[in-house]
């Protein structure tokens, strides 16, 4: 990844990461969830990195085009070339296209203040445990990981009965891992993260110098 890339992510911006599922239609409540969230999340001047294309990405898309028309907060698509092409959607100001996850995970994890995990299958799972893995392991700072929705709370079940009963991972490790009902609880919790941003508090830090991806 270029240093000319991260140049325009270098004045201190807040960016919130929106994972979701790409299948998820209109107006169904998740939707509308994830939509209401961005909308917020433009009106606080909050920029928003989703994966740029339809379903909760578009969501989160429209959502934070409507909140963010005084604020001027920016939204992030961060594409991948697939075999079946499924684009940009229109609600975008900055796009990239990457031919590789890897190096796409990479750049979410580098422009990350909040990540927010909305429903979705084996994309938004491995986004999900990517996050948690560099959190984990300390090569990103300390960043909320917010899972929203009804899926989470039995994946949280699982793994205290599975992983954590036969000690694989430690309790610190799953909380790390923050649930949220609706977007006001998970609104709350990125408040939170900006006013610790704002502060500069101990695990403030920049994830596009921490990861040193140039």
């Amino acid at each position: 990844m270029s240093k000319k890339f991260f140049k325009k992510f270098e004045n201190g911006d807040f960016r919130v990461t929106i994972f979701g599922s790409a299948r998820i239609k209109k107006e169904t409540q998740i939707y509308n969830q994830i939509k209401t969230l961005a909308k917020m999340l433009g009106e606080r001047g909050f920029d928003i990195v989703t994966g740029g294309g339809p379903g909760l990405m578009e969501a989160a898309s429209s959502g934070h085009e409507k909140g963010s028309k005084k604020t001027g907060a920016h939204s992030i698509g961060i594409g991948i070339k697939l075999p079946k092409r499924q684009g940009f959607n229109m609600h975008l100001n900055v796009k990239k296209e990457f031919n590789r996850f890897s190096e796409r995970l990479d750049t979410f994890m580098s422009l990350s203040n909040v990540v927010v995990v909305a429903p979705g299958g084996v994309g938004t799972l491995l986004e999900l445990f990517y996050a948690w893995q560099l959190v984990q392991v300390k090569h990103i700072c300390d960043i909320p990981i917010i899972l929203l929705g009804e899926q989470w709370p039995s994946l949280i079940k699982w793994l205290e009965k599975n992983p954590l009963k036969n000690k694989y991972l430690d309790k610190k490790d799953i909380n790390l891992l923050f649930l949220a009902k609706n977007c006001d609880e998970a609104m709350k919790m990125i408040d939170n993260a900006h006013k610790e941003h704002k502060q500069g508090n101990k695990n403030f830090c920049l994830n596009y110098k921490k990861y040193k991806l140039y």
